[in-house]
């Protein structure tokens, strides 16, 4: 017998919804039971102290334990490779901002990774910026006080950033030419042994994120002179902009993202976005989250891709019009 085109139709419907639903039943079934969140920095920083946040949290909302693992090294290059080694099963994913991600593809030759190939974003939760601090042993109360007092030196400082060849370190170039000082950066590895050296007056000044200096700010342990950003932070409202003391062009926000390896089920990638919404809107986790100086927000897989394009076009264009040369 001849089923009626319509009959048909709906038949057809009712199958492709069952095989999908087993397709998806299948995925979570193979789901891992534990959740390890990479972090390409040293216990201590701001990256650090971020993911232990969250996946104190991620695992109510995922059912499972999720776990910190600290990969520090070459600016999160380590971290990042390890995660292109991973298996694809949503049981190893790599929280990091801009830098491993959209930076170091620009200024490393070989860095053993290629973003748009071994990754799949899975979710964006916040944006922020930027800051340069002087140590608590710094006379300078304002920036424009730093500028002197560097000049009274000689015209020569040193300025710790959280690793080589980060945007840190080509906003201290952009600085020393700005106001005609010779500036060098000396890199770190993260912003814990930086924070380390500043608070112990090993070195005058650093540029970081504001997750970095804002609490050892908020004790007078350092000050913070002078955000990246096209406004003011909530956090810091009392802190001008590079804007405001005449560097323009550095507006861009740097974000927050976590990653997965390439070919990670599109379920285990949901699952995984949808939680850590609900997470980022709890009061007190968005709370917290501002009060370390970041923008909360949460992008979707998409949203994410888009974000980490167009802030690597942006920077692609600064480093070149720079002359550094990848290494």
């Amino acid at each position: 017998m001849q089923l009626p085109r319509r009959s048909w139709f709906s038949l057809s419907l009712r199958l492709g919804a069952l095989l999908a639903a087993c397709s998806l039943g299948a995925a979570l079934a193979q789901a891992p039971k534990t959740v390890k969140i990479l972090v390409g920095f040293p216990p201590g920083g701001g990256t650090d102290a971020i993911a232990r946040l969250l996946s104190d949290k991620l695992k109510d909302e995922l059912g499972m334990p999720v776990v910190v693992e600290n990969r520090p090294g070459a600016g999160g290059q380590i971290a990042a490779q390890a995660l292109k080694a991973a298996p694809a099963d949503g049981s190893l994913l790599f929280l990091s901002h801009d830098h491993t991600i959209s930076i170091l593809p620009l200024v490393v030759k070989n860095p053993g990774f290629n973003p748009a190939q071994d990754f799949a974003p899975v979710a964006g939760f916040a944006t922020f910026v930027n800051a340069f601090a002087v140590s608590g042993g710094n006379p300078a109360k304002t920036f424009g006080e730093y500028v002197s007092w560097v000049k009274a030196q000689g015209g020569k400082g040193a300025v710790g950033i959280p690793a080589p060849a980060s945007t840190p370190e080509f906003l201290v170039k952009v600085m020393g030419e700005k106001f005609n000082l010779d500036l060098v950066a000396a890199p770190y590895r993260g912003s814990a042994p930086m924070m380390a050296d500043m608070l112990g007056n090993q070195i005058a000044a650093g540029v970081g994120s504001v997750p970095d200096f804002i609490e050892n700010h908020r004790a007078g342990k350092v000050r913070v002179l002078g955000v990246l950003g096209a406004s003011r932070q909530a956090a810091l409202p009392e802190v001008p902009t590079f804007t405001e003391l005449g560097l323009a062009g550095l507006e861009d926000m740097p974000y927050y993202g976590v990653f997965a390896p390439a070919g990670t089920p599109k379920p285990f990638i949901d699952q995984f976005s949808a939680a850590l919404a609900k997470v980022i809107s709890q009061p007190e986790v968005r709370s917290q989250l501002t009060q370390m100086g970041l923008t909360v927000g949460h992008m979707n897989a998409e949203q994410l891709a888009r974000r980490e394009r167009a802030y690597a076009q942006v920077w692609t264009r600064i480093i070149r019009n720079s002359g550094f040369q990848p290494q």
